[in-house]
């Protein structure tokens, strides 16, 4: 009798879940907080890829010159010269002459002081601006 008493609880009339309405701001909570966090994300993937085709642009402005030392003139240079078999001096191919954006780099042949030529190699990013190997941007 007395092991009766003391296994049996009272009832207890409180809930032992959360109400469909509890989950649904929290979800909708998480859903706001994933979108503003998003955009920032990809905010920085972008910069990131800019920054990643600076540096390619100043890579193939690199091997031109290269290019340039081997040859002793500029003439017949072109992108694809510099990847072109059998001593490229840009590894990677096609990869190495195109962006991340998917658009090939362009390469500036100019006139400058005491008759050399001016080597500058730039690209059109996705924001709008020009950003040259020499480090200007437009």
């Amino acid at each position: 009798m007395i092991l009766n008493k003391l296994s049996r609880r009272p009832i207890d009339r409180r809930r032992s879940a959360f109400t469909l309405l509890e989950v649904l701001v929290v979800v909708a909570i998480l859903v706001i907080l994933a979108s503003v966090s998003s955009i920032y994300v990809f905010r920085y993937l972008e910069d990131a890829k800019i920054d990643k085709a600076k540096i390619q642009a100043k890579t193939i402005e690199r091997a031109a010159k290269s290019y340039y030392t081997r040859n002793g003139s500029l003439d017949g240079l072109t992108l694809q010269t510099l990847i072109a078999p059998p001593r490229p001096l840009l590894e990677g191919g096609n990869e190495a002459i195109t962006t991340p954006f998917g658009q090939p780099f362009q390469l500036d042949l100019t006139p400058g002081a005491g008759g050399e030529q001016n080597i500058v190699v730039h690209f059109q990013a996705p924001d709008g601006h020009t950003y040259y190997s020499d480090g200007r941007v437009q």
